[in-house]
C-alpha cells in the first residue's frame, strides 16, 4: 500500500490517494503503511510539515521501517532540509542495507551538491541492488556527464534506454549530453523521436530549437521556440519529471527570453522512488 500510494503520488492522483489514506487509517492506526500513505497524502498538497509529522509518526509505530524513512527523507529535500534527509536516507540503509531507495535518495542529495563523485558512487551502489532499474541507470549517466565523462555517459544510458525504449527521460538526457558534445544532428534526430513519445512537451522543443540555431538554421530555430512557449508559457508543465541541469544547454541566448524557463527546469519537482 505505501508503494502504491507512492505511485498515486507520482500520478497526482490527489483524491484515489485521500481515500486510500482515509481508509487505511480508519483500518489500523498501529501500521507504518498506514502514516506512510496518510504522509504521500498531504505531500501532494503540498501541506509538507503535516506530511513530515506522519511519515515520523510511521516511524514511531514500527522503527525498522526503512521505507517511512526514505519517505521522509524525500519530503526534507522538498523543504530544502538536506542534512536532516540525509539522515534520514542513512537510517534506512541502517534498518535495511538492501534498500536502494535510500541509496537512490543519497545519490540525489550528493547531486544537487553537485558532489559528483559521491553522487555515482550511490546510484551505482542503488543499481548493485536493482540492476533492471533505467531510472538509476539514467540519473549514473546524467551524472557522468556532469564528471565530464560524456561518452561512458551516453553508453548508461544506451543500456537505460536498452532497457525501456520509451522513457523520455532518458532519451532527454542522452539528446542532451550528443547536444552538449556538438552532435546535432544525432541531437535532432533523438529529440524527433521524443517528440513522438512526448507531443506536448515543451522542453523539447525548446532543445530542438537551440539545436537548429547552432545549425544556423534560424527560422526553424524561432519556430519550435515560439512552439515551446505557447505550450508552456509559464514553465509549469514538465511530463518529464526530473531536474534538468544547466550545464546541458548554456546559457547563450539571452535574445530568445529563454533563461526564466530554463531556471524553471532545473528547479523541477524531486523524483521519488
Amino acid at each position: 500500500m505505501e508503494i502504491y500510494s507512492t505511485t498515486l503520488w507520482h500520478l497526482q492522483k490527489d483524491v484515489a490517494l485521500s481515500a486510500l489514506s482515509k481508509d487505511l487509517t480508519d483500518m489500523d492506526k498501529n501500521c507504518p503503511e498506514a502514516w506512510c500513505v496518510a504522509g504521500n497524502c498531504f505531500s501532494l498538497q503540498r501541506e509538507h510539515d503535516i506530511a513530515i509529522k506522519f511519515f515520523q509518526r510511521a516511524i514511531q509505530v514500527d522503527p525498522g521501517f526503512a521505507y517511512a524513512y526514505t519517505l521522509l527523507g524525500h519530503e526534507f529535500v522538498l523543504t530544502e532540509e538536506l542534512d536532516r534527509a540525509l539522515a534520514c536516507f542513512r537510517n534506512a540503509i541502517r534498518v535495511n542495507n538492501r534498500h536502494y531507495n535510500a541509496w537512490y535518495g543519497l545519490g540525489m542529495i550528493y547531486y544537487k551538491q553537485e558532489k559528483f563523485n559521491l553522487a555515482e558512487i550511490h546510484f551505482k551502489k542503488a543499481l548493485s541492488i536493482n540492476p533492471q532499474s533505467s531510472v538509476l541507470l539514467c540519473h549514473i549517466g546524467v551524472v557522468q556527464h556532469a564528471l565530464k565523462k560524456s561518452d561512458a555517459a551516453l553508453e548508461t544510458l544506451n543500456r537505460a534506454i536498452g532497457i525501456d525504449p520509451k522513457n523520455p527521460l532518458c532519451k532527454f538526457h542522452r539528446a542532451s549530453i550528443l547536444f552538449a558534445n556538438d552532435k546535432y544532428k544525432a541531437a535532432l534526430q533523438e529529440l524527433e523521436e521524443l517528440k513522438q513519445i512526448v507531443p506536448k512537451e515543451s522542453l523539447v522543443y525548446f532543445l530542438i530549437g537551440k539545436v537548429y540555431k547552432k545549425l544556423g538554421q534560424t527560422h526553424l530555430a524561432l519556430m519550435n521556440f515560439s512552439w515551446a512557449m505557447d505550450l508552456d508559457p509559464k514553465g509549469a508543465n514538465n511530463q518529464i519529471k526530473e531536474a534538468i541541469d544547466k550545464r546541458y544547454l548554456p546559457e547563450d541566448e539571452g535574445k530568445t527570453g529563454t533563461s526564466d524557463r530554463q531556471a524553471h527546469y532545473t528547479d523541477s519537482s524531486q523524483h521519488r522512488k
